[in-house]
Formats: C-alpha cells, sequence, structure tokens
C-alpha cells in the first residue's frame, strides 16, 4: 500500500514537473516569436553590442 502511494506522489509530480516545462517552452517560443517580429519592424541591420564572440586570429604558437 505505501508503494502505491509513493508511486501516485511521484506520478503527479512529475505530471506538474511536464506542465512546468511546457509552459516554459511556450514562453519561450513566444519571445522568440515577439524578438522576430520586432526585428522585421527594426529600420537597418542589427548591430552586435557586445564585440565579436572569439578572437579573428589564431593563437601564435
Amino acid at each position: 500500500m505505501v508503494e502505491y502511494e509513493i508511486h501516485r506522489l511521484r506520478a503527479a509530480e512529475l505530471r506538474r514537473l511536464a506542465a512546468h516545462r511546457r509552459l516554459v517552452g511556450e514562453a519561450l517560443r513566444a519571445r522568440r516569436a515577439a524578438r522576430r517580429s520586432a526585428g522585421a519592424e527594426a529600420p537597418g541591420p542589427r548591430a552586435d553590442t557586445h564585440g565579436p564572440r572569439r578572437n579573428r586570429f589564431t593563437r601564435a604558437a
């Protein structure tokens, strides 16, 4: 009987976790869609404000 209750609690927790992950995924998709639509309306090219992500030149030996 105890094992069954533990199983039910674990199943309920997994359902809550899955619902939370779906909600997070929906929020991320909505945020990306908003960025895309805002980017399409923005004038000119997008500027990189953080500088290059890696060094342009290879390291000297």
